[in-house]
């Protein structure tokens, strides 16, 4: 059920890959809320994913768009205002790739080219993105952008590799651009640091699914779903949250606050003390 959270907004929408990515959910739900939005990925990505299936179910417009080119971003934007009448309210950035990862290459054999190009399509396209935005003025006062990310860019997790070093720019240029865009514009910029989800990208990790298990056991309340993030976007692109930016906001059903469940000390032969 909805609640015209968004009604009457605009917005772009990046990564939706398939079903099971975050991006694919939060167009479904903001959808739902009343926007109206364009999808947007890489023409490399949409020949791999299912874009023109959410398309329809949503009537949105796709536009392809390199994160990394300036041009292709300019683009993007200008053409969302045409296609949707207006400025834009809300942007979802959902692109994340880490070639290194793909390669199983090791965090301290990192192949430096490869992790430059993660840099620029994970993290720089961010702040392309935002620049790109600002220049063309192209969001609306009190618009709302939230990237997703991972608390690997604050905690050691040795699977994610480059990846972890890659999202903490990310985080960093969420905060220093929301100074900026914040103090002209009011738009507010901000992180969502999500559970480990069964998406094609998070599945692609190498011992995934013995990680998710681990974060599930810790998390009281388990692991958030790709759809419980959607939900979480959605209030961040709404006005009830027009105060909040420049965060790292968690969402993990209480994992990153949590040093140690019962469910793991059992798993380990640790038995409850009477």
């Amino acid at each position: 059920m909805g609640y015209n959270l968004l009604k009457g907004k605009r917005g772009i929408i990046t990564g939706a890959l398939d079903e099971n990515s975050i991006a694919w959910k939060v167009a479904e739900k903001a959808h739902e809320e009343g926007a109206t939005f364009v999808l947007t990925n890489a023409p490399i990505a949409m020949r791999m994913g299912e874009i023109k299936k959410l398309a329809e179910k949503t009537g949105a417009e796709i536009i392809p768009a390199d994160a990394t080119n300036n041009d292709e971003l300019a683009n993007l934007f200008t053409k969302s205002q045409e296609v949707l009448g207006g400025k834009i309210d809300f942007v979802l950035h959902s692109i994340g790739m880490s070639v290194n990862i793909r390669k199983n290459i090791p965090y301290t054999e990192l192949n430096y080219e490869y992790f430059q190009k993660g840099i620029d399509v994970s993290a720089l396209s961010l702040h392309k993105m935002l620049a790109v935005a600002k220049k063309l003025d192209a969001i609306n006062e009190w618009g709302s952008v939230v990237a997703l990310t991972y608390m690997a860019a604050q905690r050691t997790y040795p699977f994610y590799t480059d990846m972890a070093d890659i999202k903490a720019m990310l985080e960093s240029i969420a905060r220093s651009f929301g100074y900026h865009y914040g103090k002209e514009k009011n738009v507010r910029i901000n992180t969502v640091s999500q559970s480990p989800t069964k998406t094609t990208a998070g599945t692609g990790i190498k011992g995934f699914g013995d990680f998710y298990d681990y974060a599930n056991a810790i998390a009281p309340l388990g692991n958030a779903t790709a759809e419980d993030c959607a939900n979480y976007c959605i209030t961040l692109f709404s006005d009830l949250t027009r105060m909040v930016t420049m965060q790292n906001l968690f969402h993990d059903g209480g994992y990153s606050t949590t040093g140690v469940s019962m469910e793991v000390m059992t798993s380990l032969g640790i038995e409850k003390e009477n």
